[in-house]
C-alpha cells in the first residue's frame, strides 16, 4: 500500500489459498467485491509478479517516462553496455533488478524519453539486442507506479 491522495487507495495483495477448494480463489474475489472492494485478477501479469510486487517507493508522475521489462545477460558488462547506450537526453527514472539464478537477469526500468525521440529510443532498443517488453500501457504500471498528477 502506499497514500497517494485522499478518497481510493489501489491495495496489491498476493496469497495463495489455504483450502483445497476448486474455486477458493474466485470466492475471495467475489466476497471482496460484495464489500465494494473492486478486484483486479493479476496472476497472468508478469509484470506484478515479476516486479511490482517486490517494489516500494510508490506512484510518480514522471514525464514522458516509459516502462520496459528487459532480460539483462548475466554475463561482465551487460548494465554497463546498457548505460552506455542510453542517450544523454533520456533519464533512467526508475530501475530493479531480480536475478532467480538465470543466465538472465529480470530488469525492470523506466526511461524518460520525450516524444520527439520515439525513432531514436527504438534504434537504441534494436542495436542493444536484450529481449525486452513494453509496460507503459499495463494496468499494473498505471495503477500502481504511475500517479494521476
Amino acid at each position: 500500500y502506499r497514500f497517494e491522495a485522499e478518497g481510493e487507495a489501489h491495495v496489491l495483495i498476493s496469497f495463495q489459498p489455504v483450502m483445497n477448494i476448486e474455486n477458493d480463489f474466485e470466492g475471495i474475489m467475489e466476497k471482496l467485491e460484495e464489500h465494494e472492494f473492486h478486484c483486479m485478477d493479476l496472476s497472468q501479469n508478469e509484470l506484478a509478479k515479476g516486479h511490482v510486487r517486490h517494489l516500494a517507493g510508490g506512484r510518480s508522475p514522471v514525464p514522458h517516462e516509459r516502462l520496459f521489462r528487459f532480460d539483462f545477460p548475466e554475463s561482465p558488462g551487460a548494465l554497463q553496455r546498457f548505460l552506455l547506450s542510453l542517450d544523454i537526453d533520456w533519464n533512467v527514472s526508475l530501475f530493479h533488478y531480480r536475478n532467480h539464478g538465470d543466465d538472465f537477469g529480470r530488469v525492470l526500468v523506466g526511461i524518460q524519453v520525450p516524444g520527439t525521440c520515439d525513432q531514436k529510443f527504438q534504434d537504441f532498443l534494436d542495436r542493444l539486442g536484450y529481449r525486452y517488453i513494453e509496460e507503459t500501457h499495463n494496468p499494473v504500471y498505471q495503477k500502481f507506479l504511475r500517479s494521476s498528477s
